[in-house]
């Protein structure tokens, strides 16, 4: 009688172990054993962390006035280095984000149509004040890298998902105060223009008018 090495066989998440032994020119099963198998699950700390990560993306999505998906695949330590300076000047909050964390994110904050760019890798930009700066920033950065190393997937502005050609568009737009003050420019040329007309015509209809009443006090003759 020999023993023969155990084998294995997995049913569900069940391990079975078995020996045989030789016995009279036949196999015997000696011994059988089930080990229960338990997946490979991140740990409690692990799992803590990433809803963390999905929570704080989420409150950043919803306080954000506008934001872009970017792809940055080619783009070299020097060239992130320049992008995420001028977006810090521009207000403009940027990170690298996983897929899957920002998915839950971005489907909490009620933009799931954004899931379909979520594939290679991903940064995200929003801003909390003006809303053309991150596409106007990440769309500069895009036609200078060139759309091979650095492009914009997708966008929101005010909740709602824009397709790439809203947020290209709105991407040549100039600064927030920049538009601000051209408005603003509009609304006071037509009161300059009228104080203006306003004030020719006071000077050339109020001069002559006191001239006139002064007239008559020079005729007046002296009192004896």
């Amino acid at each position: 009688m020999g023993i023969i090495p155990a084998e294995s066989a997995f049913k569900g998440n069940t391990l079975m172990v078995l020996s045989f032994c030789l016995f009279d020119g036949r196999f015997f099963v000696s011994h059988q054993q089930f080990l229960e198998v338990k997946p490979n699950m991140p740990n409690a700390k692990v799992l803590s962390e990433k809803k963390a990560i999905v929570a704080a993306l989420e409150e950043q999505l919803k306080g954000a006035a506008s934001g872009v998906l970017v792809d940055y695949k080619g783009i070299t330590v020097a060239e992130d280095t320049a992008l995420r300076a001028e977006l810090r000047q521009n207000d403009v909050q940027y990170s690298v984000v996983k897929n899957t964390l920002v998915r839950f994110a971005l489907n909490d904050a009620g933009l799931k149509e954004l899931d379909e760019v979520l594939s290679g890798t991903t940064s995200l930009a929003t801003s909390a004040g003006d809303p053309i700066a991150p596409m106007r920033v990440v769309n500069k950065h895009a036609k200078k890298l060139g759309e091979s190393k650095f492009n914009i997937k997708g966008g929101f502005m005010d909740g709602k998902v824009l397709s790439l050609e809203e947020i290209l568009a709105l991407a040549e737009l100039p600064a927030k105060d920049v538009l601000q003050a051209q408005a603003l420019g509009m609304m006071l040329a037509p009161i300059t223009s009228l104080a203006i007309v306003l004030k020719a015509i006071a000077e050339q209809g109020g001069e002559p008018a006191a001239k006139e009443e002064a007239a008559p006090a020079e005729e007046t003759p002296a009192a004896e």
